[in-house]
């Protein structure tokens, strides 16, 4: 099985953290095996005694069945039957818990994970892949596991130990059976190596489909208000059938090896039976023994139909691990084990020297920014849209990591910080404002988890939002859904502010914080804003030039690159871009604009 092998050491890291509890579980499946395949041979006595004596009767020799061996016989076969069901019982548990915890291990290195690797990547893969690798994939190695650990690892042993048991009896019958399970073992191979890249194919296709189906629910109002809810069903339809086709496929190519062997083995049973019986007859082999080979042919059947009824979730378990490995093995950020600290409170005095950077190598975004930022000042950073400006910040913030040139903030180089302080003396609110299902407290508390009542209040008060949460049903304690969906964009800004402003930022980042508000409410966060970045250095990402006409210092990008910089009036003195893109946007303000669609 392509991967396998890999796949399997990998998990195996998981599940050997529990190496009492494993030895345990294999110790109770060893006895298992001892017990189940002690079965055949008592029963063998059994029968071989019975015979013995109804022979003996009939030549005269005895007067009726030894019921003493026999009732002896029985009693060992009841005390070998109550250790099989409890070392059953007990392989399962301990198997079960093991399993069910190297999962709980899994989900919380993913989960680690997502928050090691870069921005970049959620950038280039889509988030319902990632979920399904979170849930689906995981779920599948689980029951995989949970199905098959015990079983595999049973039947195997039951096989081996079937085959000495065989020996024992007769080596000639040892050696067909064994050529029969190494014929089913080189067909089964060769339907696997088949089989395993359509189970790859399918596990891609399910990721591929949960992703469109978030895509599609996160989306749902822009589904209907542009008529392409039809569109939506195709494309779905299509994901769908292909994910179906694959399925189809892949079970039937790794189902067909079950009939395939049971035909092999039942033909290698009529040769042993029909040998077996002629050596009975002719006095080498003793009914009982004769009984228990069969037996023995049996359990060995059996332990294959079951193992090639595995193979499915096996090869399915074995495409999930392939995603979630891939992930695990993401590159992620550098090391932040021996970073500079900040100091507790910064300054404010953000450097940008000689900064390259672009999302992909080939293509450079910003090729050589320079600025620099006193404590305190108001920072605007305005540009037609794709100009960098959220790359600025984000950079500020180390989302992505620069290509040359440095960043200081208080002299410090922020490549030399840990992320996590770096961002600890950072406050930022999103042009996408997001709420988390859970109370309007919890939502605003979560700019700092430590904060009191009175103090997310007084937050609230601060970014003019507190009297509007005062007239929401249940005012604090109003429970927001997921994203936020029972408030409206405006609202939710509000709140976003409010829990940047609990944090208590050294620098505030606000990315076109007023982009989806009304006048009114445009007004109250521009109250809001003069009054919290008062002595606070802040740097404001805004479209609406109105709002930034007290910075102290304004940035002008254009393709990446700062193209002009200083005070409004300064700026429009120079009548230079920021100038049209003031008088531009004003007058679109002022006159209804023609509206030219090209296509």
């Amino acid at each position: 099985m392509p991967n396998s092998k890999g796949i399997m050491r990998k998990l195996a890291k998981y599940i050997f953290q529990y190496k009492l509890r494993l030895f345990i579980s294999l110790t109770c499946v060893l006895l298992m095996t001892v017990s189940s395949v002690l079965q055949p041979y008592i029963i063998g006595l059994a029968i071989t005694g019975i015979g013995k004596d109804l022979m003996e009767v009939h030549a005269g020799l005895r007067s009726g069945i030894d019921f003493r061996y026999l009732g002896k016989i029985l009693l060992l076969i009841f005390f070998n039957g109550i250790t099989n069901v409890l070392t059953n019982f007990f392989s399962l548990s301990l198997m079960a818990d093991i399993v069910q915890k190297s999962m709980r291990d899994l989900r919380r290195d993913i989960s680690l994970k997502i928050n090691r690797i870069a921005v970049s990547y959620f950038d280039s893969n889509k988030l319902g892949d990632i979920l399904s690798r979170v849930t689906n994939d995981v779920d599948t190695i689980s029951n995989a596991l949970q199905q098959g650990a015990v079983n595999i690892m049973l039947n195997v042993l039951s096989i081996l130990a079937s085959i000495l048991m065989m020996t024992i009896f007769s080596l000639k019958f040892s050696l067909l059976i064994l050529a029969a399970i190494l014929l089913n073992f080189l067909l089964g191979k060769y339907i696997i190596k088949f089989s395993q890249p359509i189970f790859q194919k399918q596990a891609n296709a399910l990721g591929s489909l949960f992703g469109f189906v978030q895509e599609q629910l996160s989306g749902q109002a822009e589904i209907c208000a542009f008529n392409k809810e039809e569109l939506s069903f195709e494309v779905f339809v299509q994901k769908n059938k292909k994910l179906f086709l694959l399925g189809r496929n892949s079970t039937f190519f790794s189902q067909i090896i079950s009939p395939l062997s049971s035909l092999v083995l039942n033909l290698a049973y009529i040769v042993v039976f029909y040998i077996g019986a002629k050596m009975v007859y002719a006095g080498l082999f003793t009914i009982g023994n004769l009984q228990a080979f069969i037996s023995y042919v049996g359990n060995i059947k059996g332990a294959i139909n079951s193992s090639t009824g595995l193979i499915p979730l096996l090869q399915a378990a074995s495409a999930s691990g392939k995603r979630i490995f891939d992930f695990l093995e993401t590159q992620e950020m550098p090391s932040e084990l021996q970073c500079e600290k900040l100091p507790q409170k910064v300054n404010g005095a953000v450097e940008f020297r000689h900064v390259a950077f672009g999302y992909r190598q080939d293509k450079k975004l910003m090729r050589d920014v320079s600025f620099k930022v006193n404590p305190g000042e108001k920072v605007a950073i305005v540009g037609p849209t794709g100009a960098g400006k959220t790359t600025l910040v984000n950079l500020l913030m180390r989302f992505y990591e620069v290509d040359q040139g440095e960043i200081y903030i208080d002299g410090i180089n922020i490549k030399e910080v840990n992320k996590a302080d770096l961002r600890s003396h950072m406050g930022m609110v999103l042009q996408d404002a997001r709420l988390f299902a859970g109370t309007v407290m919890e939502n605003i508390r979560f700019g700092k988890l430590t904060a009191g009542d009175m103090e997310v209040r007084e937050a609230c008060r601060l970014a003019n939002v507190d009297s509007f949460i005062k007239t929401l049903p249940g005012t604090y304690e109003m429970k927001i859904t997921e994203g936020g969906a029972n408030v409206s964009q405006g609202q939710r800004q509000l709140m976003t502010i409010a829990r940047a402003l609990l944090a208590a930022p050294d620098i505030l980042i606000l990315d076109e914080a007023t982009s989806s508000v009304d006048t009114r409410l445009e007004r109250l966060i521009q109250e809001a804003m003069d009054r919290v970045t008062a002595g606070r250095t802040s740097f404001i990402i805004a479209h609406r030039l109105s709002t930034i006409k007290n910075a102290d210092l304004i940035l002008v990008l254009k393709d990446g690159d700062i193209i002009e910089t200083g005070n409004h009036a300064e700026l429009i003195a120079r009548k230079g871009f920021y100038y049209e893109l003031y008088n531009a946007q004003f007058k679109q303000a002022e006159e209804p604009a023609d509206i030219h669609i090209t296509y």
